[in-house]
């Protein structure tokens, strides 16, 4: 079955209704455009407020080479991003082949990449979903400007400092340092100590 439509628009449980012989697809193979990235990104997977009910086996895409080195970057590494965490908690992922620009006709202006993406189950110790993500927006919020200075909107620096190391987090952390288990190791402490506060 072919259907031509807008991704980002379509509703596939509506859509295969329509359909009663074809089950839901759980696999993606797709060469996207690269400026909905995001977007596409987000219907795939859902976001760590929340996650896609449905998620698919597989997602294997064609993506800009840099958004491809974002996705799969390591904490620690220049790459490592608020992109990074969001998609590596939902998300195994691997790039599997870069492709260089030569290799299209008319060529682009970037080189892109192959990227596997294996959905999985949020980490289930994640108390907050909701605050996991808010706290990596303002983490990232100010590239390599320490946490403890672009988290002091939800919390005092000292005491930031005190839940760092409690967690074994060097106390001049920056945002991209935290894998994304520290991050929601951070989330659960901070959570717990908003409650204590009221």
């Amino acid at each position: 079955m072919l259907l031509q439509s807008d991704f980002l628009a379509i509703d596939l449980d509506t859509l295969l209704k329509d359909f009663p012989k074809f089950q839901q697809p759980n696999k993606v193979v797709a060469n996207i455009p690269y400026n909905i990235t995001g977007p596409i990104l987000e219907k795939l997977l859902g976001t760590i407020a929340r996650p896609n009910p449905r998620p698919f086996e597989s997602i294997v895409l064609l993506v800009q080479l840099e958004v491809a080195n974002r996705l799969c970057a390591k904490s620690g590494s220049r790459h490592f991003g608020a992109l990074s965490v969001r998609v590596q908690a939902l998300a195994n992922c691997e790039q599997v082949s870069i492709v260089a620009a030569k290799a299209f006709y008319p060529p682009p202006k970037v080189d892109s990449a192959i990227v596997r993406l294996t959905p999985h189950p949020i980490d289930p110790t994640l108390k907050d979903p909701q605050w996991l993500d808010r706290l990596v927006r303002l983490g990232f919020a100010t590239k390599r400007k320490m946490l403890r200075n672009n988290l002091q909107s939800v919390i005092e620096r000292d005491r930031l400092i005190e839940i760092l190391e409690s967690l074994n987090l060097n106390s001049q952390v920056r945002a991209e340092d935290l894998s994304v288990t520290d991050w929601i190791a951070l989330s659960n402490q901070l959570l717990e100590l908003s409650a204590i506060d009221r």
